[in-house]
């Protein structure tokens, strides 16, 4: 695959020492592992060939990938997420803990802390001392990748419509263009999500860089409201 190819990546990714199943776009591998999830969609990830989006083993090995052609690659932890860090991993009396924690009943091992703006993982608890680890969940594995690149795009418009779907998990927009110049009619639901403003900034950018967007124009439409009394 060339550089800046917008792709559909069908993907299951494994821990390679243990062969435990971490994340896929497969519905079937998900029901095989009992990883199932009922409320979300499975599809093919939208990615755009070396943009740096990925980790640096799976962006090298696509750089290389063929059209629906199956890969299996086992990517080592330097070119994954690094390995595990140890002044990343802090030990603290369990008092100072409870201090930056709401619900001292959410706490368990593996799970989520956040202390003084840092996110990190709940390590141990034991006599009186915890130890958050700030490393990436998945920093010191190494990955195994099995992949599919299942489909080229080529088409600008659907390109577009790819990259705003992949970048905000809503695939209603309508899209025109006007040479270089793209406008986009958002979907209702995006119309009260308080993050709006943000993804519309994160779209401009990687529209710019993806397909080359000259201005682009988000245009928003408030239906009017249907009367519920009757006349």
């Amino acid at each position: 695959m060339e550089e800046g190819t917008i792709i559909h990546v069908d993907y299951d990714l494994y821990n390679a020492d243990s062969g435990d199943l971490i994340e896929t776009t497969r519905e079937d591998v998900a029901k095989e592992h009992e990883m199932h999830q009922e409320n979300r969609t499975y599809e093919p990830l939208v990615c755009v060939v070396g943009s740096g989006n990925l980790i640096q083993g799976f962006e090298d090995s696509l750089l290389e990938a063929k059209l629906d052609k199956d890969v299996e690659i086992d990517i080592a932890a330097a070119d994954a997420y690094g390995e595990k860090d140890p002044s990343l991993v802090e030990t603290m009396s369990i008092d100072k803990l409870l201090r930056h924690v709401r619900d001292p009943k959410s706490l368990y091992i593996g799970g989520p802390v956040s202390i003084e703006g840092r996110n990190g993982v709940l390590s141990y608890l034991a006599a009186g001392r915890a130890r958050i680890d700030y490393n990436h969940p998945m920093a010191g594995r190494t990955l195994r990748y099995n992949y599919r690149v299942v489909s080229v795009i080529d088409d600008r418009g659907e390109k577009v419509k790819a990259l705003l779907k992949s970048n905000t998990g809503l695939d209603d927009f309508e899209v025109e263009f006007d040479g270089d110049d793209i406008a986009i009619t958002v979907p209702q639901q995006m119309l009260f999500d308080t993050n709006a403003p943000m993804l519309k900034f994160r779209m401009v950018t990687v529209l710019r860089e993806s397909v080359e967007a000259g201005k682009v124009s988000f245009i928003e439409v408030h239906e009017t409201r249907a009367s519920t009394e009757e006349e």
